[in-house]
């Protein structure tokens, strides 16, 4: 089954097949990012160095 096979939802095979059918396969082409970003780049360095700091740190138990 192509689902099974891309590991995904039958309704997402089917909504593709849907699309190509309506509007050619030029629908099936990546879209880029809905929206920019939220965080800047020096937010997403703090979040990469976060886990290393372990659960104790940011109120978790050890």
């Amino acid at each position: 089954m192509i689902a099974e096979d891309l590991r995904v939802r039958v309704r997402s095979v089917q909504r593709w097949r849907r699309m190509r059918d309506e509007d050619g396969p030029r629908a099936l082409r990546s879209q880029p990012p809905a929206s920019l970003p939220r965080l800047s780049e020096k937010q997403f360095a703090q979040l990469g160095r976060e886990p290393a700091k372990g659960p104790a740190a940011h109120g978790w138990e050890d």
